[in-house]
């Protein structure tokens, strides 16, 4: 069965797709909603092509706000009411001293994760323009507030908040339509940044480009649906859907370009 199901996959993707199929089978063989770690967008689509058909097990998505990047997956029973808490998702707010330093997304991150935390257990890291927020594992966020003091060279205390108080984040994305021959990794860069395939390839091998948070060093690397690509310094970008050919049998594609 999951031969038939891993042909359709990446390779790097398989171990996700075992635990994705773990946890619809523990849910509807004991009856209980079972929660995931935060995943990203490409694994979020994984596991609704996963889910879809299931008679016995339904999956919802949350992130903490909406429009979350990252989000954890609620697998449950049909008769199952699920309910907000079931996400186990707690937003924080981060307190600095605004008027003598700033922080960044990066220096929240590496604290963070400098802390001793796993990715996948912190979501979003939003802000408004002043004020920053992050959303993590509701089971780790006692230890958080207790052991995240400082990020970068500023001093930090972290604090719990309701749902109601989540900002609404800063961030602005332009839909973007692509017409393209391939969907390889260099390809799409070109297009999106608009500048020439070579400038993309060295890119590539030098390190700048990242898919779905991972570090991709081959030019030739295959792109998907739900995949997230950054470029260091040019931003980020998601391919959302494919449309179809043009009349020259190019791939058109619509795309959510990160707007900086």
């Amino acid at each position: 069965m999951k031969e038939g199901i891993y042909q359709h996959y990446r390779k790097e993707e398989q171990a996700f797709i075992d635990y994705v199929l773990e946890q619809m089978a523990y849910a509807a063989s004991r009856y209980c909603p079972v929660t995931s770690y935060f995943v990203t967008p490409r694994e979020a689509l994984i596991a609704q092509q996963l889910a879809n058909g299931q008679d016995e097990v339904q999956l919802a998505c949350q992130g903490g706000l909406p429009g979350a990047e990252r989000q954890r997956l609620v697998f449950y029973p049909q008769y199952y009411d699920l309910e907000t808490s079931d996400f186990q998702i707690q937003a924080l707010k981060i307190h600095f001293p605004q008027k003598f330093a700033n922080i960044r997304h990066g220096s929240i991150l590496g604290s963070l994760l400098g802390a001793g935390l796993e990715r996948n257990r912190i979501g979003d890291i939003i802000t408004d323009g002043q004020d920053w927020q992050v959303l993590v594992d509701a089971k780790i966020a006692p230890y958080v507030c207790q052991n995240v003091t400082k990020m970068g060279n500023v001093g930090v205390r972290l604090e719990y908040i309701e749902p109601d108080q989540v900002l609404s984040p800063q961030v602005l994305w332009e839909d973007q339509t692509v017409i393209t021959t391939s969907l390889r990794l260099d390809t799409m860069l070109s297009k999106v940044y608009n500048f020439s395939r070579q400038r993309a390839k060295e890119a590539v091998l030098g390190g700048l480009v990242k898919v779905n948070y991972l570090e991709i060093n081959r030019p030739d690397f295959e792109l998907e649906a739900g995949d997230f690509v950054s470029l260091r310094k040019f931003g980020r970008f998601q391919i959302d859907a494919e449309e179809g050919l043009t009349r020259k049998d190019n791939i058109r594609l619509k795309a959510k370009v990160l707007v900086v």
